[in-house]
């Protein structure tokens, strides 16, 4: 077993062009004062750091790595969400994306692609100047538009879909293998990886690749309605990463599992601040520690009702409190006899 690391913040839902969020230097800072030990940093957001210059600069990646542990700090993971998205979208997605790419990639898909490839070459060569051995990340969707088959879907869709997938992502997972470096699938609703059967279809696909691996986030399992704690007895293997986040189910003789289309704070689902939702972290961290999670507890924010700061500082008090300082000892060690080899031969009869 081990003790899992923590409490860490993901710096994605903080950043704004206000101080102290607007700058590395500064929102490691406020990070600290509030009882964070790390942060993982959304690779896209310039104001934190240039990831293509972290790739092919070590030097740059010291500097980064230097500004964080001044403020008392670690880097925990680099994510690139934004940019995994962009390796697989549907057409029917295009524009609707195009925010998360360069403007001049603007309504080109094939153009976002490539794009959203090489960020992610960048992101493997970047973790691994920066120390890292884990990176967060979204699988894109082909097929998320077929999600609920009506019309029903083509014979040999799924199975195109992933093979897909898999081609496309097959050269991004050997640029991280080549790194040392594990990819972590965030399984999201939105994305073609987003539950345990279809991160075992992309599994098969990419044959088994060893650094094809899960950042676990229950909240997005309970808005699926979908057992979370059992999840970690089948993939404790491939979780490497782990988001705490909460949230709730509430559905109603109206509303349901699709939201209605209405925003955030009228769904059935939503996100919650940690401890104000129905996730049960105690069963969490018990079932990471016991499977020696060795990785960082991270706050991700998302919350519908509370103020982001307030959500942060209540955050790491939260995880603080449910890391679990696993055992070294049995609990009955104090009655142990020892070996005795003739009396375990007495006791068998043998």
């Amino acid at each position: 077993m081990k003790t899992i690391k923590g409490p860490a913040l993901f710096l994605a839902q903080f950043a704004d062009d206000q101080a102290p969020f607007n700058s590395l230097k500064s929102i490691c800072e406020w990070a600290a004062s509030i009882g964070y030990k790390a942060v993982q940093i959304p690779s896209w957001d310039g104001r934190f750091m240039d990831l293509k210059k972290a790739a092919e600069e070590p030097e740059y990646a010291n500097e980064i790595k230097q500004t964080v542990a001044d403020a008392g700090l670690e880097i925990s993971e680099l994510s690139t969400h934004l940019q995994g998205q962009l390796v697989a979208v549907n057409p029917a997605y295009n524009e609707l994306f195009d925010a998360f790419a360069p403007e001049e990639l603007k309504g080109d898909l094939e153009g976002k692609t490539k794009w959203a490839t090489q960020q992610l070459m960048y992101a493997a060569k970047a973790s691994k100047n920066l120390g890292l051995t884990k990176h967060g990340t979204f699988s894109g969707a082909l097929m998320w538009h077929t999600v609920y088959p009506w019309p029903q879907r083509p014979a040999g869709l799924v199975e195109a879909g992933f093979e897909e997938l898999a081609k496309r992502w097959l050269p991004i997972l050997d640029e991280f293998d080549k790194n040392g470096v594990d990819l972590c699938y965030e399984l999201h609703p939105g994305e073609d990886l987003h539950d345990g059967v279809t991160f075992e279809m992309f599994l098969e696909k990419v044959n088994q690749h060893p650094r094809a691996n899960i950042l676990y986030d229950p909240s997005h399992f309970v808005l699926q309605c979908l057992d979370y704690v059992q999840f970690i007895d089948f993939y404790k293997d491939r979780i490497k990463m782990f988001h705490v986040k909460d949230a709730e189910f509430n559905p109603t003789g109206k509303q349901g599992v699709y939201g209605g289309y209405q925003g955030w704070i009228d769904r059935a689902g939503r996100f919650r601040s940690l401890g104000d939702g129905q996730v049960d972290f105690n069963a969490i961290f018990s079932k990471l520690s016991q499977y020696g999670f060795d990785g960082w507890a991270v706050l991700e924010w998302e919350c519908a009702i509370k103020h982001p700061e307030a959500g942060a500082i209540e955050g790491a008090k939260f995880i603080s409190e449910k890391i679990i300082r696993v055992t070294e000892k049995t609990f009955d060690d104090f009655a142990s006899a020892g070996t005795d080899d003739a009396l375990n031969k007495k006791v068998l009869g043998i």
